[in-house]
C-alpha cells in the first residue's frame, strides 16, 4: 500500500526519452492497468491504439503539432518510442471521462514500472483528421464511432524523473 501511495505522489511527466523501445511485457502491464480503470456503467467505452511504428509516430506527431500551433518540426511526443492513442465510443455518455481514467491508470502503471510517460492532448483533433481516421481504420476501429481522448507517450526516461513540485496552497478544502 505504501509503495502505491509513494508512486502516486512521485509520478511526474517525462519530456526526454531514450530511443530504446519498451518491452512487450511492460507495454502489456500498462495496457492492463488502463483496461482496469473504472468506466461509467462498466461500459468500457475506451480503446487503445498502440503505435510503435516510427513512420506513424512521425506523422501523428506532425499532425498533433499542427493542431497545437507548435513551430514546424517541434516534437510534441518528445521522442518517445511508444504512443498510445486513447479513444472512446462517442455513443456512451461518459466516453471522455472513461478514457481519461484509463490514461491516468496507464501513466501511474508506467511510473511503477520505471517507465517515463506523459499525457499529450489533442487526440480529439487528431481523430477528426483524415490521418487519424486512417489510423483508426488500420487498427480495426470505425473512425466515426470514436472520439479522441488523449495520447499517452511511453519510454525509458533519458534523464530520470523530474522532482516533485510544490502544490498550490488552496488545493483542497474540508467541510465537516
Amino acid at each position: 500500500m505504501r509503495e502505491t501511495l509513494t508512486d502516486l505522489k512521485m509520478r511526474r511527466s517525462v519530456r526526454e526519452y531514450k530511443q530504446e523501445q519498451i518491452t512487450d511485457e511492460e507495454l502489456q502491464e500498462v495496457l492492463e492497468a488502463g483496461m482496469n480503470a473504472s468506466s461509467g456503467g462498466n461500459r468500457q467505452s475506451a480503446v487503445f491504439v498502440v503505435v510503435q511504428n516510427r513512420e506513424w509516430i512521425d506523422k501523428l506527431c506532425a499532425l498533433n503539432a499542427q493542431i497545437a500551433g507548435a513551430p514546424k518540426g517541434f516534437d510534441v511526443f518528445y521522442g518517445a518510442p511508444t504512443v498510445i492513442v486513447v479513444a472512446a465510443d462517442k455513443s456512451t455518455p461518459d466516453a471522455v471521462k472513461d478514457g481519461s481514467l484509463c490514461i491516468g491508470n496507464m501513466l501511474n502503471a508506467a511510473y511503477a514500472l520505471g517507465l517515463g510517460g506523459r499525457w499529450i492532448n489533442r487526440a480529439d483533433g487528431m481523430l477528426e483528421d483524415e490521418l487519424g481516421k486512417a489510423l483508426m481504420k488500420e487498427a480495426g476501429y470505425d473512425p466515426e464511432q470514436y472520439i479522441g481522448v488523449g495520447n499517452v507517450i511511453l519510454g525509458y526516461p533519458a534523464n530520470g524523473f523530474p522532482e516533485p513540485l510544490a502544490h498550490k496552497d488552496n488545493y483542497y478544502s474540508i467541510i465537516r
